[in-house]
C-alpha cells in the first residue's frame, strides 16, 4: 500500500500533517521528496544548463529591470 501525505521536519522529526492509517510500532519505508516550484519543473525545458537557483534569480532580475523600464 502507498500513502502520499504531507510533512514537515521540525526537531529532528517528521511530523505529518494528518493523522496516518498505520498501526502502532508498524514498520514502514519512506521516501522523501522535497516539492518542487515552477522554476524547477520548467527550467530544463527551455535548455537551461544551469541550476534552478541561477535561473530563479536570473529570471527574478529580468522581471525587475522589465519593471523599472516600464515606469
Amino acid at each position: 500500500m502507498t500513502i502520499i501525505v504531507q510533512a514537515t521536519f521540525e526537531n529532528g522529526v517528521l511530523k505529518p500533517a494528518k493523522p496516518l492509517p498505520l498501526k502502532e510500532l508498524e514498520q514502514v519505508q519512506v521516501t522523501i521528496e522535497r516539492p518542487t516550484s515552477a522554476v524547477d519543473q520548467t527550467y530544463g525545458m527551455i535548455g537551461w544548463v544551469g541550476d534552478a537557483e541561477s535561473f530563479e534569480r536570473h529570471m527574478k532580475e529580468s522581471e525587475e529591470d522589465r519593471w523599472e523600464r516600464a515606469t
